[in-house]
């Protein structure tokens, strides 16, 4: 049986990331960001990515990556949920690094090398959302050249190159290039931004002659992380909203202090705890190559979506009239937190993929 307890080095990585964080997206910048038409971050995407090497996590070393795993890519996330930041690590770093990692031949490689610098961000070009096991091929490949549109795909304004599925394979396309156009969507979560991307006979480099398999492989590993990324969210909801019942009084004494509140917060407490233990498992499973990562990683999504939802709502309940304000944070952490839970498969969806895995019918 694996260990899930964090280790040594998993915990000095944390320590750095939550330091670097602190200096360069605080709650302030943050909010201030994302009422701008720049809501990504980039100085603290090239912070992450050139001077600690965290976008090639998941790349082997003798790509130019770090040559770790996805435990220790699923403590950024951690992290990165906290911070509610606003850079494309889930979906460059995890997603497409994951969908390249499923692909043989020199382009891939190629690719992963520039993913791993942090130089390139690498989006795959599937709308949000989009659970593992789904194909929905909307593009069109004919004579080198794509064509079709792709809407809601998260973090689009940002990315170098498109990983494009079509029922003729997967291929990677420029997005700098003539015949690619990037139209920004409203958005719930303004720290993730959507997009719409329409191809008009842009030029594509083929990557893999099956889409769906190495498309599979990416949204498994981004929905098995994810409820790393919720499971950041959760703690920092409780662990604030713990910290201001404490503060605030009323009727001259803590509201913290009455029964009620109490029940609330050890309830979620215990949600928490079952969050991260279900959150290391997907991130334990997927690290080892187990058959069974993507039962793993079905569990992880049905317990952890609902629980950062709840953290997130129960905090904007507690901070009471602070918290309904558009200068305190929680808001972008419900707005994550809702977000996250539809990204890769509801809830829902993914306890109906358990179903099927356990061979259990529905009634």
């Amino acid at each position: 049986m694996s260990d899930l307890l964090y280790s040594e080095e998993e915990e000095a990585l944390r320590s750095a990331v939550r330091d670097l964080l602190s200096d360069h997206c605080d709650a302030t910048a943050v909010l201030a960001r994302v009422e701008t038409a720049e809501p990504h971050d980039r100085e603290l995407w090239k912070a992450l990515a050139d001077g600690m090497g965290l976008a090639g996590l998941l790349v082997p070393e003798e790509l130019g990556g770090q040559g770790a795993t996805h435990r220790e890519a699923a403590v950024v996330l951690e992290e990165l949920g906290r911070a509610v930041a606003p850079v494309p690590y889930l979906t460059s770093a995890v997603v497409a690094t994951e969908t390249l990692l499923a692909c043989a031949g020199e382009p891939a490689r190629e690719l992963l090398g520039a993913l791993a610098s942090g130089r390139t961000v690498g989006v795959l070009a599937v709308p949000l959302p989009h659970a593992p096991g789904d194909a929905r091929f909307v593009v069109r490949e004919e004579a080198g050249a794509l064509s079709g549109r792709v809407g809601a795909v998260a973090d689009a304004a940002v990315a170098d190159v498109f990983l494009v599925p079509t029922a003729d394979g997967l291929f990677a396309v420029d997005a700098a290039q003539d015949g690619v156009t990037v139209e920004p969507a409203v958005s719930l979560d303004l720290t993730r931004p959507l997009a719409a991307v329409t191809f008009d006979g842009a030029r594509a480099r083929a990557l893999a002659p099956d889409a769906a398999q190495a498309v599979a492989r990416g949204l498994r590993a981004g929905a098995g992380l994810l409820a790393s990324e919720q499971l950041g969210i959760a703690e920092w909801c409780l662990t604030e909203t713990v910290r201001y019942v404490k503060e605030r009084h009323q009727f001259n004494r803590p509201v913290g202090s009455f029964q009620a509140l109490k029940h609330r917060l050890a309830r979620l407490w215990l949600e928490v705890v079952n969050t991260r233990a279900a959150a290391r498992n997907a991130a334990d499973a997927l690290a080892t190559g187990s058959g069974e990562s993507g039962l793993a990683a079905a569990v992880a999504q049905a317990y952890a979506a609902p629980v950062a939802v709840r953290a997130a709502e129960e905090a904007l309940q507690l901070h009471g009239g602070i918290g309904m304000t558009w200068e305190h944070p929680v808001h972008l952490l419900l707005k994550r937190a809702k977000a996250d839970s539809i990204a890769y498969g509801t809830a829902g969806r993914h306890r109906e993929a358990l179903a099927d895995l356990v061979d259990i019918q529905a009634p």
